[in-house]
C-alpha cells in the first residue's frame, strides 16, 4: 500500500521565512541570494525554481529525498538562526511559497519561490545598515555580501540596499533590520538617498588614496 500524503489547496500561497546570503555578480550587474546549508553553492534570484542537488531527475521536493527549498512557519524561529557566529551577515528572507511543497511541523520543502522581503541585520560594529559590502569570500563567479554602515565600507565593493533590491529586480524589497530605514519605501527617500551619497563617497575616498599612491616614488 502506498502511502499518500494529505493535499492542500491554499487560496493564497503560505508565507515562510529563511535566511540566506546575498551575493552580488562578479560584474556587479546581478544580485541574488545564497543559501546558508545544502544548496548553497547554487545562488538563486528572487524567483527561483528547486532543483535536486544530488543530480537525481525527480521533481523537487521529492518524498524519499531532502530536495528543494526549506523555509520556516515562525518569523522567530529564522531570526533565532542569525545568532550562530557562522550565520551573523546572512540577511533574514520572506518569501512566498509556489508550486508544490511538503508540510512540516517546523516549516515547508518546496518547489518555487518568490523572496518578498530581505531584512539585513546591523553592521558589525552595531550601527544600522545603509549597505550591502564584499564580506570577504564567495562563490565562482559571485562576491558575498555582509550589512555594513557607512563607516566601515572602507573603498570595498558595496552596493546600497535600494541598489541591490533594483540589481534583483522582481519587486524585491530589502529593508534595514531595528533601526531608521526599517519598511523603507520603494521610492528613495532621504534615507536612501544618504545611503548612496555615502557610497560614493566612500568610493572617491578610496580613489583619492590610489591617485596619492601613484605619486609617490616606484608608484605604479
Amino acid at each position: 500500500m502506498r502511502l499518500r500524503l494529505p493535499e492542500e489547496r491554499p487560496a493564497l500561497p503560505p508565507t515562510g521565512y529563511k535566511i540566506a546570503h546575498p551575493v552580488l555578480s562578479q560584474d556587479g550587474t546581478r544580485a541574488a541570494f545564497t543559501g546558508v546549508s545544502l544548496g548553497g553553492a547554487l545562488p538563486y534570484g528572487v524567483v527561483a525554481d528547486a532543483s535536486c542537488v544530488y543530480g537525481l531527475r525527480h521533481r523537487p521536493p521529492h518524498r524519499r529525498c531532502d530536495c528543494g527549498f526549506h523555509c520556516v512557519h515562525d518569523r522567530a524561529a529564522a531570526e533565532a538562526l542569525l545568532c550562530t557566529g557562522e550565520h551573523r551577515s546572512a540577511v533574514l528572507l520572506e518569501v512566498a511559497v509556489l508550486g508544490r511543497y511538503i508540510r512540516f511541523e517546523l516549516g515547508f520543502r518546496y518547489a518555487r519561490q518568490r523572496v518578498r522581503t530581505a531584512t539585513a541585520g546591523p553592521c558589525g560594529c552595531g550601527a544600522a545598515a545603509v549597505a550591502l559590502a564584499d564580506a570577504g569570500w564567495g562563490r565562482p563567479g559571485w562576491r558575498a555580501l555582509a550589512p555594513s554602515c557607512a563607516g566601515c565600507l572602507r573603498g570595498r565593493t558595496a552596493v546600497s540596499l535600494a541598489a541591490f533590491a533594483r540589481l534583483a529586480g522582481e519587486g524585491l524589497r530589502v529593508v534595514a533590520g531595528g533601526g531608521a530605514g526599517a519598511g523603507a519605501p520603494d521610492v528613495l527617500g532621504v534615507p536612501e538617498l544618504v545611503a548612496e551619497a555615502a557610497l560614493l563617497q566612500a568610493r572617491l575616498d578610496w580613489f583619492q588614496t590610489q591617485l596619492a599612491r601613484l605619486g609617490e616614488p616606484g608608484g605604479t
